[in-house]
């Protein structure tokens, strides 16, 4: 007897577990029901996949999305549709709202907001701060948290925890990988001097490599005496690479596509539209962290889209914030650097989907295997378009890459089986879902 499937792609390009190769993949009841050669299965829908690789569901897990609070800038809304116009099929979003994401209510209010008003997938990341310290192993444990985030540098008021003893009261409680915003703020507050009024190329200057390098290796010594796993975010520098490769045991990291693909000289065109924390640094260090991407030593891709209206951004520096849009551009940036043969497709979906798999602990999504959601990224490799503001689905509207041509681009995005984006419309109803982690299952499903 025939197979039947709620939906099957054919004859795509799929990047599995299995490598690169032509497969159909049939889709039951929201997950991956069969991968291979369903030709003689019938579908409610049939989708012509020839000339084009399904990738599994790409997971940004770090982005800004700003509700509540600010949403003048940004919402769950508009930061997820421009997630899943660029391809992108879950997202981990941080706690710096208004209020921030710091207790049970406050997460909680969250998950009630972005479900089935965002398009992708979701989770939150819980703040870490002295006054929750004690609670972080029951917080990070709550449906919907991605586990917890602690600022070390650039950050004000209850978000920052500057110092060791603050950093280990956290990770004595947590139970779950916590991830670090690492830029050394005593360092930071000695230097600020160093900003040039106008000059936003003076932005690194002051926030230099000594600063992230210093802060990455007083949270490895910390992580190791509290015996807790860490996750170094936004990776900027060729020394914190170096320093990383040795203590994988303990931290993994994250590189993101602006520090990979841009470098200082474009201070001089973009001006604080490449501002950003931490900062856009010189070819040296990118070509480090390129260096972390060949070698393995990177774990995971996030675009910590951090949008702000270009009103905000043209104040003049250092009066100017720091942040980018980037959740959308992830995917076409880095499909242009695989064309480029800076890195296979593999290795792609390895920080992109198999990498957050691995890392956080997600059930069920981060890979094209039987029983896992059916959570698909489509793209065309050959594809040649240009990337320009016009395109942003971000309340920002606008994004660095304004005029960058690319190779590259993806045309669908599926979400637990549902069509919700294809050929640069959104053509499902937002649906999105808490993200569930191995670590923090509910008790009864």
């Amino acid at each position: 007897m025939a197979q039947t499937f709620d939906t099957i792609f054919r004859s795509g390009i799929v990047v599995n577990q299995d490598g690169v190769g032509l497969r159909d993949i049939g889709i039951s009841n929201g997950r991956i029901a069969a991968i291979g050669n369903l030709g003689g299965a019938s579908a409610g829908e049939m989708i012509d996949a020839t000339g084009l690789h399904i990738l599994p569901g790409v997971v940004d897990s770090q982005v800004h999305f700003r509700e509540p609070g600010l949403e003048h800038k940004e919402d769950l809304e508009s930061g997820s549709r421009s997630a899943v116009l660029g391809g992108v099929t879950a997202v981990f979003e941080m706690p710096n709202t208004k209020p921030l994401t710091t207790s049970a209510e406050t997460l909680e209010d969250k998950v009630r907001r972005g479900r089935h008003h965002m398009h992708c997938d979701f989770a939150f990341w819980v703040g870490g701060t002295r006054d929750n310290a004690n609670d972080v192993a029951e917080l990070e444990r709550l449906p919907g948290a991605a586990g917890v985030k602690v600022f070390m540098g650039s950050s004000t008021g209850d978000l920052l925890v500057e110092d060791d003893e603050g950093v280990r009261s956290i990770l004595r409680n947590t139970r779950r990988r916590a991830a670090f915003h690492s830029e050394d703020e005593f360092r930071l507050r000695e230097r600020e001097g160093l900003r040039v009024p106008n000059d936003p190329s003076s932005h690194p200057v002051w926030r230099d490599e000594i600063a992230a390098l210093k802060c990455t290796e007083r949270l490895v010594r910390i992580a190791r005496e509290t015996r807790a796993r860490i996750h170094v975010l936004h990776i900027s520098t060729a020394e914190e690479i170096e320093f990383l490769k040795d203590h994988k045991d303990v931290a993994s990291c994250e590189a993101t596509p602006h520090h990979l693909t841009l470098d200082a000289s474009q201070y001089a065109t973009l001006g604080t539209l490449l501002q950003m924390n931490p900062p856009v640094r010189d070819a040296r260090h990118r070509d480090g962290v390129w260096k972390g991407i060949g070698q393995g030593i990177v774990d995971v891709l996030g675009s910590d889209h951090a949008p702000h209206t270009l009103e905000e951004k043209s104040k003049p520096y250092p009066a100017s914030p720091s942040g980018m849009t980037g959740v959308q551009t992830l995917v076409p940036i880095m499909l242009d650097h695989v064309n480029a043969g800076r890195l296979s497709i593999e290795r792609f979906v390895d920080l992109s989907s198999h990498g957050p798999n691995r890392l956080f602990g997600m059930a069920s999504k981060g890979r094209i295997a039987v029983g896992y959601d059916a959570d698909l990224t489509i793209v065309d490799m050959k594809r040649r378009d240009t990337i320009t503001n016009a395109q942003v689905g971000s309340k920002a509207g606008w994004t660095p890459y304004d005029g960058k041509i690319v190779t590259g681009w993806p045309v669908g995005t599926i979400i637990r089986g549902r069509k919700v984006m294809w050929e640069g419309e959104i053509v499902t109803l937002s649906q999105g879902e808490p993200v569930l982690f191995g670590e923090a299952l509910p008790a009864s499903m």
